[in-house]
């Protein structure tokens, strides 16, 4: 059998993987398929829930270990963060309204050393490294196991009502209005007083279905479904519009509180099954749907604009007999509705069976233009460089800087250019140095900068990111001169808040 042009390139890949240093292959590696990509939302997720380790650190350990861990993720090209702050109605940040996570601490309500806000230093680490934060929440869950001691000051003990057990979970009712109310009020408070870059939520709904086991909202059916006009047959219906309700309110929440902030969904990679769909407009897949299981309709909240990206789980294999890959990559990028649309990938299955070069050609090439990035679940399997996952990033996939994808259906109109553009030697040395208007309060101005450099005889293209040598929130860069023998033309843009860069760039010609 004649290898395929995919086999082809993994065996070049691995070919050059094998005999060359990292830094090498940056310098020599020849182009590969989507490697140019210059706008790639490149997002990584830590998760908080059932890990332990940050329970003995100290606030110095604490730091020292994320300024560790944020310094590889970027390096691996990362873009964005994707944090858990909030995986059971508690909190990885002060909050006046839900008590500290025993995830943080190890129990639930006793505060770090010090009042240490975790959250607010990784925001301020991330925007220092030019990489979004999107604080993660798990809006309905309560308690991850009933018998867990939870803090005085726990809305359980204060509503117990609003709660339902369930496979051994606490959690919210999600047909009782009141906590929509609340996790919309959770949600207002982190918004207004941290500068998060967006707002996340996963898979977790309505829980997902123990066999034989109803969930338990009858007295909220009685109570609010049948008054509205759902008969028990469609009380499936009626926990939909539960959900629907409450994604469309925070959508509300968020856009009335900062409007730059977006709201993203990670859902369950199968929305439906095309056997459970009357009209065939389902996934060719067998197993767990969003809208049939969990109640969660995300087509729905795409194409209302209630979410501003969509994230789905794509964590299985190329050629997985239940849950195809390539069949759902596919179905989820004809179902994008013009929403920016990234793939969720789990690192350990995908490099166990040797697909990360095949899943990033169908995202690049195959469906490039559909698909606006990736994040990678966990992000500890990029730490741990998982068969070399942290390389590949480094080398091939993320070998060049990429800016996240414009969310122009927020506002799509390009800042203002930089201004007063000058190079001058300081204390510092040889510093390039701009201006530009910025507020905290305005996104629609400068809130980065992409550095371009070209040499003498190279074209200049700024649709190029191997021409970008820096991302930078500061209004200045330090060139890198040598003996004034060489002639470079640098520009600068700006960028705002919801990623639109400015069309031209001011342009200095320097000697270096």
């Amino acid at each position: 059998m004649h290898p395929t042009c995919l086999q082809r390139i993994a065996v070049v890949l691995f070919f050059i993987l094998s005999l060359t240093a990292c830094r090498t292959v940056r310098e020599t590696s020849p182009e590969i398929p989507g490697q140019k990509v210059k706008r790639e939302f490149r997002g990584a997720w830590i998760q908080t829930a059932y890990q332990g380790e940050y329970q003995s650190m100290s606030p110095e350990e604490l730091k020292k270990d994320f300024i560790r861990k944020l310094d590889f993720l970027q390096a691996c090209g990362i873009n964005a963060l994707i944090f858990q702050v909030r995986p059971e109605a508690d909190a990885f940040y002060r909050s006046e309204i839900e008590p500290w996570s025993r995830f943080y601490t190890g129990e639930q309500g006793k505060a770090p050393e010090g009042n240490f806000d975790l959250m607010k230093f990784l925001i301020e680490e991330c925007h220092n490294r030019s990489m979004e934060f999107h604080a993660w929440i798990n809006p309905y869950r309560v308690a991850a196991n009933q018998n867990i001691k939870l803090a005085g000051n726990h809305i359980y003990h204060t509503h117990p009502e609003r709660c339902v057990v369930y496979n051994n979970q606490i959690l919210f009712d999600p047909g009782i209005p009141e906590n929509r109310e609340f996790i919309c009020r959770v949600v207002r408070d982190i918004v207004l007083r941290y500068d998060v870059d967006a707002i996340h939520t996963d898979d977790y709904f309505y829980p997902y279905p123990l066999a034989g086991t109803p969930f338990p909202d009858d007295g909220s059916f009685r109570k609010y479904g049948l008054t509205k006009g759902y008969t028990d047959e469609k009380r499936n219906d009626w926990r939909r519009e539960n959900v629907n309700l409450l994604i469309r309110e925070l959508k509300r929440t968020i856009l009335l509180a900062k409007p730059w902030v977006r709201f993203g969904i990670s859902p369950f990679g199968i929305y439906r099954n095309k056997k459970s769909t009357p009209d065939n407009s389902g996934s060719e897949t067998n197993g767990l749907q969003n809208y049939d299981d969990l109640y969660a309709d995300i087509l729905l909240w795409v194409r209302q604009g209630w979410i501003d990206y969509n994230m789905p789980q794509l964590y299985w294999e190329i050629g997985h007999p239940a849950a195809d890959y390539k069949t759902l990559v596919r179905w989820w990028s004809e179902n994008a509705n013009g929403r920016p649309l990234y793939i969720g990938q789990d690192v350990a299955r995908t490099m166990k069976v040797g697909q990360l070069s095949e899943k990033m050609f169908l995202e690049k090439e195959m469906y490039g233009g559909r698909i606006d990035g990736h994040c990678f679940w966990p992000a500890n399997e990029l730490l741990w460089n998982n068969n070399g996952v942290a390389d590949s990033l480094k080398n091939y996939y993320h070998r060049y800087p990429a800016l996240i994808p414009p969310y122009t259906h927020l506002h799509g109109k390009a800042p203002k250019e930089v201004s007063r553009l000058k190079a001058e030697w300081t204390s510092e040395g040889y510093v390039l140095h701009w201006d530009a208007k910025q507020s905290r309060t305005n996104p629609e101005l400068a809130s980065y900068f992409v550095i371009y450099r070209f040499g003498e005889k190279e074209t200049v293209d700024l649709n190029d990111p191997a021409g970008i040598v820096a991302i930078t929130k500061e209004k200045k860069y330090l060139l890198p001169y040598r003996n004034g023998g060489e002639k470079y033309t640098y520009i600068i843009t700006a960028v705002d808040r919801f990623h639109n860069e400015s069309r031209k760039g001011k342009r200095k010609k320097v000697k270096l």
